[in-house]
């Protein structure tokens, strides 16, 4: 789908297709923080917690980033620890918004069938685990909670987005998915998947 739709602002969980064993698994966004000072990049260069890395930002500029799993410790900043002066494990939390701040789909991916855990570029909306087609357009959700508002959303005669949790999400839902015709349909796909 092109529109807003595709630019809504993305949990920093979603679930995914196992990119490993093709079963449903959650990916979560990595945290970047900025390295401030070039004496600390060997700190994170050698440090089994963060990934190091250059980032070049939208004027063409390098810069050196701390990027911090947190779906490989444990879905929590308690893993960081003794960092160099200047820095709190806090600052690789996420966001309290929707909203990445590095602008990448860099993170992590883990699996509780096939107990597969790594770094993974995600793929958004080929990844996503709830994924419906109708027509040729391709309809998702980003996790079990807004595929079940969608389900409610789209099942509804109403259809009043703001009675929803997730509803900044289902003011992009596109109209051919709004349609009568579309309702049982896409409603049956969402029951099968949540099932």
């Amino acid at each position: 789908m092109t529109g807003t739709y595709d630019w809504n602002p993305m949990p920093h969980q979603v679930e995914i297709n196992c990119p490993s064993c093709g079963s449903p698994c959650v990916f979560e966004f990595a945290e970047v923080v900025k390295i401030k000072q070039k004496k600390d990049v060997p700190f994170f260069e050698q440090s089994d917690i963060f990934d190091y890395s250059v980032f070049t930002d939208s004027c063409g500029h390098k810069w050196h980033g701390a990027v911090y799993f947190a779906n490989l410790h444990g879905g929590s900043t308690k893993a960081i620890t003794n960092l160099p002066d200047g820095y709190s494990p806090e600052s690789w939390s996420h966001s309290r918004y929707l909203v990445r701040n590095h602008g990448l789909d860099l993170g992590a991916f883990s699996c509780n069938h096939c107990l597969t855990r790594k770094p993974y570029i995600l793929q958004w909306p080929q990844d996503a685990y709830y994924s419906f087609n109708y027509k040729g357009a391709v309809l998702w959700a980003f996790h079990r909670e807004s595929a079940i508002d969608l389900r409610d959303y789209i099942a509804s005669y109403e259809r009043k987005p703001e009675e929803f949790k997730w509803s900044s999400f289902l003011l992009h839902v596109p109209t051919i998915f709004k349609k009568q015709n579309a309702r049982e349909p896409i409603v049956r796909q969402i029951n099968k998947l949540l099932a």
